[in-house]
This record gives structure tokens, C-alpha cells and sequence, in this order.
């Protein structure tokens, strides 16, 4: 269902009623849409790493480099120990 901002105004009652029923209620303002009212998505549980790769081409960060930034012992235990200065004290 699309209606204009005067429409939404005038049909508060009817709008709200079509989301309940599931129904998608784009508003617009001089013909192009600004709001929608839907009924609210389930919550998620964790995390989304599919919606998450998604923003990242939406965003174009898919495109950095990032990854090739990071020094390839990087995952290395020994690393981390040296960066973190742990080598020198043998106890921790």
C-alpha cells in the first residue's frame, strides 16, 4: 500500500491496521517514498555475518584492501606474545 504524508495523516488508523495484518505501507512526499510502516522483524540472535558482508559491497569497504594489511604471522601465538611483551617475562 502507498499513500502521500496527507493520505497517512488523514488514515492514521487504517495504515497501522495494514501493518498489523503484515501489509508494507510505503508514505510518500511529492511522489517519492520517505517512510515505511510494516510490522516489526523478529529479532535476531547473534551475529549476521551475510547482512554484514552485504554492507560491506553496499559501502564499497569490500574494495579497501584491508585484509592485506595485516602481517601474515599476524595469527601466530608467538606473535602476539612478542607484541604484548609477554616473551620477556616466562610466567604469564
Amino acid at each position: 500500500m502507498e499513500m502521500s504524508v496527507r493520505e497517512a495523516r488523514a488514515n492514521f488508523a487504517a495504515a497501522i491496521e495494514a501493518a498489523q495484518k503484515g501489509e508494507r505501507v510505503v508514505i510518500t512526499r511529492n511522489g517519492k517514498p520517505v517512510a515505511e510502516l510494516g510490522p516489526p522483524s523478529p529479532p535476531r540472535k547473534g551475529f549476521d555475518f551475510e547482512r554484514a558482508e552485504r554492507v560491506r559491497k553496499e559501502l564499497g569497504l569490500d574494495k579497501l584492501g584491508v585484509d592485506d594489511l595485516w602481517p601474515p604471522e599476524f595469527d601466530d601465538p608467538a606473535f602476539s606474545r612478542k607484541v604484548l611483551g609477554l616473551d620477556d617475562n616466562p610466567d604469564l
